[in-house]
């Protein structure tokens, strides 16, 4: 599929943009002044830092800061990026404060997915310290531009100075170093086309990206449910003692790695079942959610989104078609 601008914007914007987003912040470690992003890293662990995406939809109260991001300390000086936000600002913002905790540059920057949540930033970077995935580097080659349209439709004043780049680098799945911090890549999908999943050795921390949601409901317009279940199973049998989600709270128990998976097995469930009892797309975005995702943030807002995403395609593949 290629994506035009305007296609971008409507995956964007799937459900209204007028759920609108809470005081800010909510339960996220950032906070705004006068349009400026102010990053406040949580230390997770010895040399690693989570900073904390609100649990909202891209909307301007929010300047697009809803992804979380890492930042990992080099032993020889400097730092490592999982992920740099939506913005030139806020990667810069993100940046600054990686410098101040490591004492050093950034030295590397991944880009966990194509999301504009996650990789606009990368503006802000050399591209020559930017790595990603083969498959991301492909669909942000065929969507960047798209994404950042919308994203400037949105947010406005937040996006200045944000221009599309590319990485500069591919991962290769693997053992790496980066000044001196020993990480893993993993190459994964399911949430996207390409999933970056990196293992961080001296933590025990695993960067999960969006393959894996917490307290907050997955968001699925570029989903493949089958590959993003494999992704899951993979994630579950990693050795780990904690792992940060795309969005959503540290996971030091597993427990987000399960209600990712429950909430992907029960939109699946609940969207055929819609399709066979003859529901359009407005009745099926208002079915009832199970009373186990209560506590699931934005839950309403992402069915949906995934009822955008997949109803047409489900109709096409199980009702009966009709000739003339």
């Amino acid at each position: 599929m290629i994506l035009s601008r305007r296609g971008a914007l409507g995956l964007l914007a799937a459900a209204p943009l007028a759920l609108p987003a809470a005081t800010w912040p909510t339960g996220a470690n950032a906070e705004t002044f006068a349009g400026r992003y102010a990053i406040v890293p949580q230390p997770i662990g010895d040399g690693i830092w989570l900073v904390r995406g609100a649990d909202e939809a891209i909307a301007f109260e929010n300047g697009g800061a809803i992804a979380n991001a890492v930042i990992l300390a080099c032993p020889e000086g400097g730092a490592v990026l999982f992920d740099c936000g939506p913005s030139f600002n806020y990667a810069r913002a993100l940046a600054g404060e990686a410098e101040r905790l490591t004492h050093g540059p950034v030295r590397r920057v991944f880009i966990s997915h194509l999301h504009p949540d996650h990789a606009l930033g990368l503006a802000a970077f050399d591209p020559a310290i930017v790595s990603a995935l083969p498959a991301t580097r492909a669909d942000l080659l065929r969507d960047a531009n798209g994404f950042s349209d919308a994203m400037y439709r949105i947010l406005a004043d937040w996006m200045r100075g944000t221009s599309v780049a590319q990485p500069g680098m591919t991962v290769e799945p693997g053992r790496l170093t980066v000044g001196g911090r020993a990480l893993t890549a993993m190459a994964m999908a399911g949430h996207s086309g390409g999933d970056l999943v990196l293992v961080d050795e001296a933590s025990g921390t695993v960067l999960a990206g969006d393959l894996v949601f917490h307290d907050r409901a997955p968001a699925t317009p570029h989903a493949d449910l089958a590959l993003w279940h494999k992704s899951l199973d993979t994630l579950a049998a990693l050795p780990r003692r904690q792992l940060v989600p795309g969005h959503g709270p540290l996971d030091t128990d597993g427990s987000a790695i399960a209600q990712t998976r429950d909430w992907l097995d029960w939109l699946d469930t609940a969207l055929h079942a819609a399709v066979a009892q003859g529901m359009d797309m407005t009745d099926a975005g208002q079915m009832p959610i199970p009373e186990k995702f209560a506590s699931v943030k934005m839950a309403r807002y992402e069915l949906q989104r995934s009822v955008a995403h997949f109803y047409a395609r489900i109709e096409e593949a199980t009702l009966p078609r009709i000739e003339g």
